[in-house]
């Protein structure tokens, strides 16, 4: 009891931190479209949300991060699933579970379709997010290259599973920005086994 009694206000702080860290980005998507993401500055974000550009850093460390969300933790989960994927499995057809999660786990935040793919439209029509984007990508590729190195073996594997995970990170990015388009119906998880389909072909 009494451990659980310490473990509570950890829990009530995180939750809190998380709900302040939602209200920052969906005023700052709300500003950036309004206004174009490049004309909207960290302190503008700040107050509007009601505290200090010193406060918002707290949260963020800076803009590009409203937008792109938690990459490095995003980037162990793909990772976490692909280790976690059975031996003879094709690499291919891991990567795209390994993605697949990903797309079911972010599902469960308290976040609109419409919210995310306002934030997906924002940063594909941005380059210095697209980017951004692609050097958080850079740090996925070192985490999941060695993984998919193991699977495949034989002559070249490093340099073949570089390029196996650069073309899932191109699938992954393609079915998102697909996905925002304001007439796509499907689902993120349906764009990318179409696009990862493409490719076994």
């Amino acid at each position: 009891m009494e451990e659980s009694r310490d473990r509570a206000p950890s829990g009530l702080r995180e939750m809190t931190r998380q709900a302040v860290r939602q209200r920052i980005a969906e005023t700052a998507i709300d500003l950036f479209v309004a206004h174009g993401y490049d004309q909207v500055t960290v302190d503008q974000i700040a107050a509007a949300v009601g505290m200090s550009t010193r406060s918002f850093n707290r949260y963020f460390p800076n803009k590009e991060d409203v937008v792109l969300g938690d990459g490095p933790t995003w980037g162990a989960t793909v990772r976490d699933h692909l280790a976690s994927r059975p031996v003879d499995e094709a690499a291919w057809e891991s990567l795209r579970h390994a993605f697949e999660a990903l797309l079911i786990s972010t599902d469960a935040v308290d976040v609109t379709d419409d919210r995310r793919k306002r934030v997906m439209r924002v940063l594909g029509s941005t380059p210095a997010l697209r980017a951004y984007n692609t050097e958080k990508h850079l740090a996925w590729a070192g985490m999941l290259t060695p993984l998919v190195a193991e699977r495949i073996r034989g002559k070249d594997a490093d340099l073949r599973a570089e390029a196996m995970v650069q073309a899932s990170l191109a699938c992954f990015d393609a079915a998102m920005l697909w996905w925002a388009r304001p007439d796509e119906t499907r689902t993120p998880v349906e764009l990318l086994d179409a696009v990862f389909t493409t490719f076994e072909r």
